[in-house]
């Protein structure tokens, strides 16, 4: 699987699912308190830090770009599909959205006050992640707060069909915390937190909080 097949590959499976995945997931945080909570301890974060702009990369259809907007943070949102990036645009006219890779992120050395990653790291593959966190703390600011939300697990599995049996192509790559955490050190990023969602179900995920360091 090379890098320009998992990426395009991504992007084709994205583009072709981007408004039916958008109705799916618009409410999707009225019902998750958890990451509510999470979402408002990375905005106090970024707060404490200085505030400034935010990079949710992996964004999609922009939901979780829009609710740190309204936790005060001045969010925009990168994302490799650019039907993703157009349904985006369309239900938050307000807001910023490019189309870009976390794999290459074309923003500016230590640009960004905090960066968010929200199960948009689940379809890299173990040998790029090290070359995305680089990328990740390269953009921060030195102390900049980075939350990432992934699914936990030791598989990788082939999805081909989803978000209204469109069909897809792409690795969904569960990971342990304690793999991400040493990732991020390796990176250059002081791990601070992590949160074990639904531990009791099949599928549980996880938040992890860390910050570049200076």
């Amino acid at each position: 699987m090379n890098a320009d097949g998992w990426l395009a590959d991504t992007r084709t499976s994205y583009d072709t699912v981007a408004v039916s995945y958008a109705d799916q997931v618009r409410d999707a945080l009225a019902r998750e308190p958890y990451l509510r909570a999470a979402l408002a301890l990375f905005a106090d974060l970024v707060h404490a830090a200085g505030g400034g702009p935010v990079a949710d990369v992996g964004c999609g259809p922009g939901h979780v770009t829009a609710h740190l907007q309204k936790l005060g943070i001045d969010a925009f949102g990168i994302d490799l599909s650019a039907a993703m990036i157009d349904v985006a645009r369309r239900d938050h006219p307000d807001l910023r959205f490019e189309v870009g890779s976390m794999t290459d992120l074309d923003l500016t050395d230590a640009s960004v006050a905090g960066l968010l990653a929200f199960w948009s790291l689940i379809h890299v593959p173990d040998n790029a992640v090290p070359t995305t966190f680089e990328h990740f703390r390269r953009v921060l600011r030195p102390g900049g707060p980075l939350l990432l939300g992934f699914h936990v697990g030791d598989e990788s599995r082939l999805k081909t069909q989803g978000y209204g049996g469109h069909p897809m192509k792409v690795y969904v790559h569960r990971r342990q915390p304690d793999q991400v955490a040493a990732w991020l050190r390796d990176a250059g990023f002081t791990v601070e937190a992590h949160l074990l969602l639904d531990p009791d179900e099949g599928a549980p995920g996880a938040v992890l909080f860390a910050r570049r360091q200076s």
